[in-house]
């Protein structure tokens, strides 16, 4: 492993286990540490506004229509940064982008403390926003950066511990809102907060991560990816999971205080306790998905949030909120289970199309790190999306009849949805297609398939 000017790490191979050993899991693993609190932060600020809005009362003068439309936008920019910030890693280096996405973070945290007081306009609101999206970003190119780190044993572990440590990003600030809400502090207090984080987060990414220069010089890999049909029916089931948490996660406090009643300091007690255990447990869901098959583990667990998803349309209309409050929790840790699972089904899937097109040894390894790694932001960009639905789909059921029950309803039918498609495609036929021409290399990618 050699290093050149600007961190730069020329010879990179964890599939050598010799190598793997001596260096480079020492390196990987101070590259996740670094790269994961980068993320934690991008995350913390790109839900911001989902405890900004508990701070607004109605001195402000938005109606909680106006409040999910601002909570939609905001995720909306954070899916679609997801892409160009996916490409950035390729074209600028791991750490290089660490640095620069981080120190972004700062533009949307002071703008927000600067216009953050009653009489504002929601014009304004909705511009600051959209400002906040970029901390989405933040995900993918840390995925495509860590998906290079590490060998294909190991990426079940590593990718959902990266995520998994983003998205406690979420709970976290909203544990800091509710301990400045329980003191009588302003939403300019949390801010405060975040600023000084931000600038600690850019100087140790700039101290202690490196660039691999396999990622640098491949910035065709999106494009071979984005034509993958695989790449989009992953987007699918992640929908369905990572749009589920990062949807709810906007939307919980605003469901407790709009359709139950509770007052912000009330709802803030509760809005953490879902994503935080859905963010703990998506490093289980790697694991899972290493020890018995990512498709596996991907579809029982879409089982179990549409059966979640249809207690809380009961719990809804009863308008019972004794059941409503732990089924959700439920179903924020099952999105963090299936968040884990479906990202281990992303290098394997690539692994063994590899296989299939007669590849084999470092050559199947290389390709299909350069494909899995590229489609992740891809695919993360189109999850995000999912929680812009979730938010439009609880603005469209308040509007309409006052309650969330058409939006529980909605969601039931998209993870059928994901059941079918994981069913159909990952499950029911594990036969890979493509120009194998040895047996061998066939054989070796029907067996790597079947572990997806």
């Amino acid at each position: 492993m050699k290093a050149r000017g600007g961190r730069w790490i020329e010879h990179w191979d964890p599939e050598n286990e010799t190598f793997w050993k001596e260096t480079g899991r020492r390196t990987a693993r101070r590259n996740l540490f670094f790269s994961v609190l980068s993320e934690h932060i991008g995350f913390s600020v790109w839900t911001l506004w989902s405890v900004l809005v508990l701070f607004m009362g109605p001195e402000y003068g938005l109606s909680p229509a106006d409040k999910f439309l601002l909570t939609s936008v905001v995720t909306l920019v954070g899916a679609v940064v997801r892409v160009p910030y996916t490409f950035a890693v390729a074209v600028f280096g791991g750490r290089n982008w660490t640095i620069v996405s981080a120190s972004l973070l700062l533009v949307p945290t002071v703008a927000a403390f600067v216009v953050m007081e009653p009489g504002t306009s929601f014009s304004t609101f909705l511009l600051i926003g959209l400002l906040a999206g970029i901390g989405g970003g933040n995900f993918a190119s840390s995925m495509t950066n860590i998906n290079a780190f590490f060998p294909l044993r190991e990426k079940g572990w590593a990718l959902g511990l990266n995520a998994g440590g983003g998205n406690v990003g979420v709970p976290v600030i909203q544990l800091v809102a509710l301990a400045i809400i329980g003191a009588n502090g302003g939403p300019r207090v949390l801010l405060g907060i975040y600023i000084p984080l931000i600038l600690v987060a850019v100087v140790l990414a700039a101290r202690y991560m490196d660039n691999l220069t396999t990622v640098k010089n491949d910035t065709g890999a999106a494009k071979d990816a984005a034509r993958d049909a695989h790449t989009w029916i992953m987007s699918v089931l992640y929908v369905g999971t990572f749009g589920s948490f990062i949807g709810y996660s906007f939307a919980f406090g605003q469901v407790l205080t709009t359709q139950f009643g509770r007052t912000p300091l009330q709802a803030a007690y509760l809005t953490f306790i879902g994503p935080l255990l859905g963010s703990l447990v998506r490093p289980l869901g790697g694991r899972l998905a290493d020890r018995y098959g990512g498709s596996r583990i991907t579809l029982w667990n879409f089982v179990a949030m549409a059966a979640a998803t249809a207690v809380l349309v009961l719990a809804s209309m009863e308008k019972s909120l004794a059941l409503f409050v732990p089924v959700f929790v439920v179903l924020f840790v099952l999105s963090g289970l299936g968040n884990g699972s479906t990202f281990k089904m992303i290098p394997g899937i690539f692994h063994s199309k590899a296989l299939a097109r007669g590849l084999t040894g470092e050559a199947a390894v290389l390709h299909g790190r350069r494909l899995s790694g590229a489609s992740m932001g891809l695919i993360g960009a189109v999850g995000g999306l999912g929680g812009v639905g979730i938010n439009l789909a609880f603005r469209q059921s308040f509007l309409s009849s006052g309650s969330g029950t058409g939006a529980f309803v909605a969601f039931l039918a998209c993870y059928a949805v994901c059941i079918v498609v994981t069913w159909a495609v990952y499950l029911r036929r594990p036969a890979v297609r493509g120009d194998a021409r040895a047996g061998a290399a066939r054989t070796e990618a029907r067996r790597s398939y079947a572990e997806v």
